[in-house]
């Protein structure tokens, strides 16, 4: 294996095992490829964890960078390299100083591992690169973790779309409580997992209980 993940671990983590495992068997349900599931540049790039740590982690054996600013070292290294300008250059210390607001010399300091970085740092310079909270700091089983989970969404979106599309109208005006929960309501984490449910009792109870929500949440009529 050179550039890709191709069958679900056991893997060290646990939040991290369970993603994993949800997140291969739904693309296997929608017919997808692992490889590109679990495409190990892709993850590095959107969890900032090295491509290498990134596959020890799916293997199934621990790994990662426990110090704070090694990590945060290796992650501002990942989004200067992969979140560049519209021209594919690197932004200079002091357009990273000038959009995190602070100082030319801060951030070089920063950049060079000369000060160690404090949490308003990080959501500065995360601010700036436009990358979610935590991905300068979090510990690398937690980032990929939070990177296959946005995966994971993604995922739900596309099958619940799918679903949507392939439910007849006859279906739904005949009552089906699946084929009314998908046409009505768009739901997408809510529709795979009553999809899986053994039963139409089962899924009536999901419907019910989705109406009931959303009755409660209707704005009052004047």
């Amino acid at each position: 294996m050179t550039d890709g993940f191709p069958a679900p671990v056991a893997v060290a983590h646990a939040p991290l095992a369970a993603t994993v495992t949800r997140v291969a068997e739904l693309a296997g349900k929608m017919g997808r490829d692992l490889n590109q599931v679990f495409d190990l540049r892709r993850l590095s790039e959107a969890s900032g964890v090295p491509a290498d740590v990134v596959r020890i982690l799916l293997d199934g054996r621990p790994a990662g960078e426990p110090d704070l600013q090694t990590r945060f070292l290796q992650r501002l290294d990942l989004l200067r390299r992969t979140r560049v300008k519209p021209n594919g250059r690197r932004y200079t210390q002091q357009e990273i100083a000038d959009g995190a607001g602070m100082s030319r010399q801060q951030a070089g300091a920063l950049i060079n591992g000369d000060r160690r970085p404090t949490m308003e740092h990080c959501d500065a310079i995360q601010r700036f690169f436009g990358v979610h909270a935590g991905f300068l700091t979090a510990h690398d089983a937690d980032a990929l973790t939070d990177a296959l989970q946005r995966t994971e969404q993604q995922l739900l979106q596309d099958f619940a779309g799918r679903a949507r599309e392939t439910v007849p109208a006859a279906a739904a005006s005949a009552g089906d409580p699946l084929a009314r929960l998908l046409q009505n309501h768009g739901v997408r984490g809510i529709a795979w997992r009553a999809a899986q449910l053994p039963s139409d009792k089962h899924r009536d109870k999901v419907t019910e209980w989705l109406d009931m929500l959303l009755e409660s949440v209707k704005p009052n009529e004047s």
